[in-house]
């Protein structure tokens, strides 16, 4: 049984509404004993309600979740645990050293031909194995004065070809704001796409709304969305509609996935995923080892299964259907590509 019988009117906006997706994002679920009711599972005692990162989904999402399965592989992507108390060496707040590669507040230059930009702080959901859930925000979102500062450093950079639009979540913000930036870009004549890496189509399918669309079928640069979708319980037909318009605006659109123990870590599920991605109009891109990210250690599964995984999808999917296997390392100049013919990376 579906969740979604159970508050289908509380997701139920005007859809002509220009700040529909809006009012939902502001509907989200934020108490942890209100998101086991709706989801008609008992409070256990040992409930774990951190201050710093909480509980953040909107009910879109809850409503893809399985109704009384408590290790339902949405719900334990977005669910608070105990575990994330625990400290595990090798696991830091900052995984990436995100903070080298900071030349100016908002603009992180860590590969040569392309910068990301942290755009917000916000996302409309927040996942628990999120490697920048203890990224000072606050030191790194531009402001007018430094936004001139970044498109300064991109202009003289003329080894730039692409920008990342990043955060916290990108589709998060504004119509407007979005398009004072894809604005200021345009104008730069050595850049050619600009990427967006965002979770909110998944999680909050109407942000893709007419002004958005507008916005990105006239821009004259080409446009990459990278979406985040580990389950292939995450795509409904709602996402699937999405992205065929998306699709019809004229943007490319691929998805990266994180390996997670207990909830893609087999080759039945990630195969599944692979082809609803297609079905969905969806390029499989990236595989991703994940993070270690302080609070995220029990999510993650060797480097001996993940290979051993990889070897599985390649003998049960077609080529064009195999993301990459690879793994951030930090002050790497790129995505390394995971090493399958070694049982450990050197």
């Amino acid at each position: 049984m579906n969740s979604s019988k159970i508050f289908h009117s509380q997701t139920q906006n005007n859809p002509n509404d220009p700040e529909n997706w809006q009012k939902e994002l502001a509907c989200g679920i934020s108490d942890i004993a209100t998101l086991y009711q709706m989801l008609g599972l008992s409070l256990p005692n040992d409930v774990h309600a951190p201050k710093k990162f909480p509980l953040k989904v909107p009910t879109t999402f809850v409503a893809k979740m399985q109704y009384g399965n408590e290790n339902d592989p949405l719900l334990r992507q977005i669910l608070p645990s105990s575990q994330e108390q625990q400290l595990v060496d090798g696991y830091t707040t900052d995984p990436l050293a995100e903070n080298h590669h900071n030349p100016i507040k908002g603009l992180l230059h860590k590969y040569k031909n392309r910068v990301l930009l942290t755009v917000t702080g916000a996302c409309a959901v927040h996942c628990r194995y999120c490697f920048r859930q203890h990224f000072d925000y606050s030191a790194n979102i531009p402001t007018k004065t430094v936004w001139d500062e970044i498109i300064n450093y991109i202009t003289n950079h003329q080894e730039l070809t692409e920008v990342l639009l990043s955060g916290g979540d990108p589709l998060s913000v504004s119509n407007r704001k979005l398009t004072d930036w894809f604005g200021t870009l345009s104008n730069i004549a050595h850049i050619n796409t600009i990427r967006l890496h965002t979770r909110l189509p998944v999680v909050l399918p109407n942000r893709i709304d007419d002004a958005l669309l507008d916005l990105l079928t006239h821009t004259n640069k080409s446009v990459v969305m990278v979406l985040h979708i580990n389950h292939p319980n995450e795509i409904d037909d709602a996402l699937k509609e999405k992205c065929r318009l998306l699709r019809q605006a004229g943007v490319t659109l691929l998805n990266q996935t994180v390996l997670l123990k207990g909830i893609n870590d087999d080759v039945q599920t990630l195969c599944k995923l692979s082809h609803t991605l297609f079905e969905a109009g969806i390029l499989p891109y990236y595989l991703h080892i994940l993070d270690k990210v302080q609070g995220a250690a029990h999510f993650d599964i060797s480097i001996e299964q993940a290979v051993s995984l990889y070897w599985q999808l390649l003998e049960n999917l077609s080529g064009y259907l195999v993301p990459k296997l690879v793994q951030e390392l930090p002050n790497r100049p790129y995505k390394t590509p995971v090493n399958i013919h070694q049982s450990r990376l050197t």
